[in-house]
C-alpha cells in the first residue's frame, strides 16, 4: 500500500491508523523498558566488577532508545489531525 498523506485520510482510515498507533505505542514503551534496565544492569555491573570495558557495548542499546522516541515523535502528527477532527 502506498504511503499516503495523513491530512487527506477519511475518519474511518485515521480511526483505524489510531488504533495501530496505540499498539506501536505500547510496544516501544515496552521496548524502552527492556533496552533501558539492560543498560542499567550492565552498568551496576561493571561498577560492582571495576570492568568499565563492558559500558562500550552499552551503546547500542542507547542508540536503539534514541530511535525508538525518534520514531515516536513522528506519530505526533496524527495525533494532532485526530485532535483537529474531535476523533479522540
Amino acid at each position: 500500500m502506498e504511503k499516503r498523506n495523513i491530512s487527506e485520510l477519511t475518519n474511518e482510515q485515521l480511526l483505524i491508523e489510531k488504533k495501530k498507533l496505540k499498539k506501536s505505542k505500547m510496544i516501544s514503551s515496552f521496548m524502552i523498558g527492556f533496552l533501558a534496565s539492560i543498560v542499567v544492569i550492565g552498568i551496576v555491573s561493571s561498577i560492582n566488577t571495576k570492568n568499565y570495558i563492558v559500558i562500550i557495548p552499552l551503546l547500542f542499546p542507547i542508540y536503539f532508545i534514541y530511535k525508538i522516541i525518534g520514531n515516536s515523535k513522528k506519530n505526533n502528527e496524527l495525533e494532532i489531525i485526530l485532535k483537529e477532527r474531535n476523533l479522540n
